[in-house]
């Protein structure tokens, strides 16, 4: 199998994501199936945490065991950076943001009764739509961890393991729609198709990239930096969903739908894991 075909088949396994992206379309949802959408997305997310920094690990757990101790130090160190550098880089941009809406006219109506329930506060939709945005951010890095996977495989001429890491990753990837869309669907947002293309395209893309890249570039630091800011920004996306599941107060239905929503994490990486990732 060719290089294009590998940086083809990538791209495939990235864009996936697109699937699980038009439930964000749905009009009006009920509040219990928004709460359900959030739920389900911290449980995929809870997995991919556990799934990113396992792999981010990998490295200097095997230094390690070898008494490498430069490399495992600096794998460690590598690790922890890119970690602070995704939550903290994301809570500061989130303070920059909510610092900006409060400067900004509002626009809204102070009068009670039928306009309070028909305009939406610009703050509140502002916040659904950049949370979103963090989310198919912090994908979209995770997504480039594993095009590197893929890339280094094809170039250590192991392309049976290229292919089923393709086929679990866009599996996988199928899934992660549903995070990134759920903050819109909790606050009964409706995003525009060219929204959704915009969000599709950074969680899936950068599949298509780490692809093209990890056939020149075997690097084991590229792969746990850029793993390490992913679990970092993932992190803080999952803290955000928890404080919305909080407030809609179902606490059982939440809870069974992270449950699901691990499920199905470990259900999608079953296949990477038969190819021996």
């Amino acid at each position: 199998m060719s290089s294009s075909h590998i940086v083809l088949l990538g791209a495939i396994a990235g864009f996936t994501i697109y699937l699980g992206l038009p439930i964000g379309r749905l009009q009006r949802p009920a509040p219990r199936l928004r709460a359900a959408l959030n739920a389900v997305a911290i449980g995929i997310l809870l997995f991919l945490i556990w799934d990113v920094l396992t792999a981010a690990w990998e490295p200097t757990d095997t230094a390690l065991g070898d008494h490498h101790w430069t490399k495992a130090v600096a794998g460690g160190a590598m690790l922890a950076a890119g970690v602070g550098a995704g939550l903290m880089g994301l809570v500061h941009y989130d303070r920059w943001l909510a610092g900006r809406a409060r400067r900004r006219p509002s626009g809204l109506s102070e009068g009670p009764g039928a306009a309070a329930v028909t305009e939406r506060p610009v703050a509140k939709s502002s916040r659904a739509a950049g949370l979103a945005m963090m989310i198919a951010v912090g994908i979209g890095l995770h997504n480039f961890a594993e095009g590197l996977a893929i890339g280094n495989s094809a170039a250590s001429g192991e392309i049976s393991l290229a292919v089923l890491l393709i086929i679990g990753f866009g599996l996988h990837n199928a899934t992660e729609g549903f995070g990134i869309v759920a903050p819109l669907s909790a606050e009964g947002e409706r995003p525009s198709w060219s929204r959704l293309a915009l969000l599709g395209l950074i969680g899936g893309g950068p599949t298509f990239l780490g692809t093209l890249v990890g056939q020149h570039v075997v690097n084991d630091y590229l792969s746990i930096a850029f793993l390490g800011l992913a679990a970092g920004s993932i992190l803080y996306v999952v803290i955000e969903l928890l404080s919305v599941a909080r407030k809609t107060g179902m606490k059982e239905l939440t809870s069974w739908m992270i449950l699901l929503g691990l499920l199905l994490g470990f259900a999608t990486d079953a296949v990477v894991t038969a190819a021996g990732a």
